[in-house]
């Protein structure tokens, strides 16, 4: 008995990691600035939204590694499946937020690198830093690299994010706080705002692909072909942490900004010396590094995955659109097309960066946005992967698991076609 947990624990720690790079995926713009604002403008009253999108998203997003684990093959192979018409909206998806996405995170990053390093550089100078980083530890380091630097940032980042809110907590006003927003305060602009939060909390669903992707060449890093167990615990461990720093965020926001009649700036440096400036002058100057290493790690580990993520999926989507994925194999062609996607995501962020690096909110809004439109299909691809001939019946997700989902999907659909209707209809 006692051997078998030594091997149990064995094997979760040869799992580890993947979980982790979702963390550093999703704790990024959707908690350092939809959060904190969601906080600032509402106080508590986002935080059961919050609460409800890390929910209803939970079995989508879980069922990635569950795939990956089960059959050896990413989620891609799973879409291509269900038709090259999966395969098509993917790309098509990814195609059309990659850069948007990409250049979001990176521009806030360096807003971040601006406030704690100074103004001795711009923004873009910062922008084309970060990213060439980035790019360096991935193509070099290559997910092993990854692995490690990504355990590194997400530690400084919890514990320094637990660290601040703690300091906050005593200072809420919680009697005073609104909990609830009210029927009549869901005006246009509250209803807007919500689905830019809800798009990236945690993430966004196309991320699910990054994830089984992860798992594969963890998989393939440690020589461990992990357990459906092994890998859910890894990837609880990463979502369960992202769902808690996102509700210390929301905090942050309310303790500092609510009720101070500020308007958060709309430029990256803008934002980000407002944000370290409050929490400096609420807290204490002593606690200006620890708020600024926070909020630049957060933004850190998002830039670092997305550079990795977004080259990732489309050089496997080049592999599936050509042929099915064989379960275990290395594809060794991925490689040359990985480098070339990785140019063009660098390339074409930094490109578009210059006519938005004055305008955060906007191009946050619009990432988000256009995440939150997508998810209640990707949620269905999701769902139909446990249910198709490749995935053991042996390894898919409980009944109860499965209502889950299919809660999840009506929850994002439903929010979306309103969306929709009020945006465009009404």
């Amino acid at each position: 008995m006692a051997e078998r947990g030594r091997a149990g624990t064995r094997g979760v720690l040869q799992a580890l990691g993947p979980g982790l790079l979702f963390a550093g995926a999703a704790v990024g713009v959707s908690h350092l600035v939809q959060s904190t604002r969601a906080g600032a403008v509402y106080g508590l009253a986002m935080l059961g939204l919050v609460v409800a999108a890390n929910f209803f998203k939970y079995p989508a997003f879980a069922f990635a590694p569950r795939y990956a684990a089960a059959t050896g093959t990413s989620l891609l192979e799973a879409y291509r499946q269900q038709g090259r018409w999966a395969l098509g909206l993917y790309a098509l998806v990814t195609f059309g937020t990659m850069f948007t996405v990409q250049a979001a995170v990176t521009i806030v990053a360096a807003g971040l690198a601006q406030a704690l390093f100074g103004d001795w550089l711009g923004v873009l100078s910062y922008a084309a830093l970060i990213t060439g980083f980035c790019a360096l530890v991935t193509v070099v380091g290559g997910f092993a690299a990854l692995d490690r630097v990504m355990k590194a940032i997400v530690g400084v980042l919890t514990i320094s994010t637990l660290a601040a809110t703690a300091l906050v907590i005593p200072t809420l006003p919680w009697g005073a706080m609104p909990w609830s927003i009210g029927a009549g305060g869901w005006d246009r602009e509250t209803i807007f705002f919500a689905a830019a939060l809800v798009g990236w909390m945690p993430t966004a669903l196309d991320i699910g692909v990054w994830h089984s992707l992860w798992t594969l060449a963890r998989r393939q890093q440690t020589g461990h072909a992990p357990t459906i167990r092994e890998v859910l615990i890894d990837f609880d461990i990463g979502y369960v942490g992202t769902a808690a720093l996102a509700i210390c965020f929301v905090l942050l926001g309310a303790g500092v900004f609510f009720g101070q009649g500020v308007e958060l700036a709309a430029s990256p440096g803008g934002f980000a010396n407002q944000v370290i400036a409050l929490y400096t002058e609420n807290l204490g100057a002593w606690s200006r590094p620890m708020i600024a290493t926070a909020a630049f790690a957060v933004m850190l580990s998002t830039v670092l995955t997305v550079t990795d993520g977004f080259p990732r999926a489309l050089a496997t989507l080049r592999e599936r659109l050509r042929a099915p994925e064989v379960p275990g194999a290395v594809e060794v062609a991925t490689r040359t097309t990985y480098r070339a996607a990785l140019a063009l995501v660098c390339v074409g962020s930094l490109a578009i960066l210059g006519a938005f690096q004055g305008g955060l909110r906007a191009l946050v809004d619009l990432a988000t946005t256009l995440s939150f439109l997508t998810a209640p299909v990707f949620s269905v691809l999701n769902h139909r992967a446990m249910r198709s001939p490749a995935m053991p019946i042996a390894g898919r997700p409980s009944r109860a698991m499965m209502g889950m989902s299919i809660a999840g999907i009506v929850f994002q659909a439903a929010f979306a076609a309103y969306y929709v209707w009020l945006r465009f209809l009404a």
